[in-house]
């Protein structure tokens, strides 16, 4: 009986996560909604199978309902994503990363990433994958601002340095790094350029920043949860030679996993699909809304970052709230509010204020996708003045907020509800899903 009673209270807990977050605003950079279309898809009987190797080449026999999902998914992707090859079986974006870092980085290379306080993904450093394969770690020079990689001063550094791979990308990501730029370099002293668009995959799907791949990286590695609105995964994209690209193939399989957890890559057939509809009008509104939630919490006396720059070219925006007690007190306020953030090292930040650092890193690509648009920013901006600078609890106005937005757009379940809005009998998401 203890054990029933540890499931049951396993249980209890998940439905209130459930119910919990749908309660909050979420403004987590790194996180996104599925559609209760693909959620639903998942737990199916690909949960526990097995699919080793490529569609048609398996080591394993009764795989032939997963090879043809897997096939379509990767035909519809390479058109979506422009690119010649595509490996989606990274089972996330960090191991997206490890599986083409372990096949370009030799022990004793040198490596140019992003600095941590410079916004650096964390799988780029000492601590993470690449740290697994050198020391050799140099940081971009930045200018002034701290946002943006100064290309003629990296341009003088690489004239140096013997650079053997450049990784660009990052976690705080309010501007594109400029590989346009670098790439021409890259090329000509043999340097291998790899572009993390974990945060950005779906802004560049949907055509609103820039293809690295066609300015001249060699390979875009990325998670499928965060812009671009899929199961928790990551995909390896490229235009490199065929002989080039099968070290990458060997470095997903079986240099970095074995089976690629099938029923997650089922939701990403059923969201990738959705976003092939409608991820340009949906990458779109992920700007404006960014743009209009900087403006109105600069409007309410926050110290928002980039201004000079129109604040942000993704679902990014950077606050610092040094004045405010901090990252780490800021982001605890909200959440005991129901708004969920996370702190976040500014560019000026020493290392050692990462416990307590001076910014929060906002993202609103998951509540454009729960339908908020420009005026749901400016009553968010709203709400977390009266919290953080009034000092007053806001977290039941949160949640009555909240409860008029619980449906997922830019999605199939949307359309449909468009399709049979009115109709008897259409109630609930259930309904709108069970009558589909």
């Amino acid at each position: 009986m203890q054990y029933i009673r540890n499931v049951e209270r396993i249980e209890r807990l998940v439905d209130k996560q459930n119910r919990w977050r749908n309660e909050t605003i979420n403004l987590i950079a790194s996180e996104n909604a599925m559609s209760k279309r693909a959620r639903e898809i998942m737990g199916s009987d690909f949960c526990h199978r097995y699919a080793e190797g490529h569609p048609g080449e398996r080591y394993y026999q009764g795989t032939e309902l997963i090879d043809e999902i897997e096939a379509r998914i990767k035909q519809h992707l390479k058109s979506l994503f422009n690119c010649k090859h595509i490996d989606v079986r990274p089972i996330s974006g960090t191991i997206a990363n490890d599986a083409v870092f372990s096949r370009f980085i030799d022990c004793n290379d040198i490596v140019i990433v992003n600095s941590t306080s410079g916004g650096g993904h964390i799988s780029h450093h000492k601590h993470g994958s690449v740290g697994k394969y050198t020391s050799n770690i140099i940081n971009f020079p930045l200018t002034e601002d701290g946002y943006h990689i100064d290309v003629k001063e990296t341009i003088n550094l690489l004239d140096k340095i013997p650079v053997k791979v450049m990784i660009m990308g990052k976690s705080l990501y309010l501007f594109p790094d400029p590989v346009k730029e670098l790439a021409p370099v890259c090329n000509e002293l043999g340097i291998a350029l790899i572009y993390d668009a974990a945060h950005v995959l779906g802004l560049i799907a949907g055509k609103v920043l820039r293809d690295p791949l066609k300015d001249g990286a060699h390979i875009l590695n990325a998670s499928t949860h965060k812009t671009f609105f899929g199961s928790q995964r990551g995909v390896i994209c490229s235009n490199m030679s065929n002989s080039d690209w099968a070290k990458i193939d060997k470095g997903a399989f079986p240099a970095s996993s074995s089976n690629h957890h099938l029923d997650t890559l089922v939701a990403l057939a059923i969201s990738s699909y959705e976003f092939i509809v409608h991820g340009e009008s949906y990458a779109r509104q992920v700007i404006k809304n960014a743009r209009a939630l900087a403006k109105s919490l600069e409007k309410r006396g926050f110290k928002v970052e980039a201004k000079e720059f129109n604040y942000t070219e993704t679902h990014q925006i950077a606050v610092d709230v040094s004045e405010l007690g901090g990252g780490d007190e800021v982001s605890r306020v909200l959440n005991d509010n129901n708004i969920i953030l996370n702190m976040n090292l500014l560019p000026h930040d020493p290392l050692d204020k990462v416990t307590n650092p001076s910014g929060i890193r906002i993202g609103v690509q998951e509540m454009t996708r729960f339908g908020m648009k420009e005026k749901e920013m400016d009553i968010i901006a709203d709400l977390m003045k009266r919290c953080i600078m009034d000092g007053k609890y806001i977290g039941n106005e949160v949640i009555d907020f909240r409860k008029k937005y619980q449906i997922v757009h830019y999605s199939f379940d949307h359309d449909y509800l468009e399709l049979v809005n009115g109709k008897e009998g259409i109630k609930t998401l259930s309904d709108i899903i069970e009558k589909a």
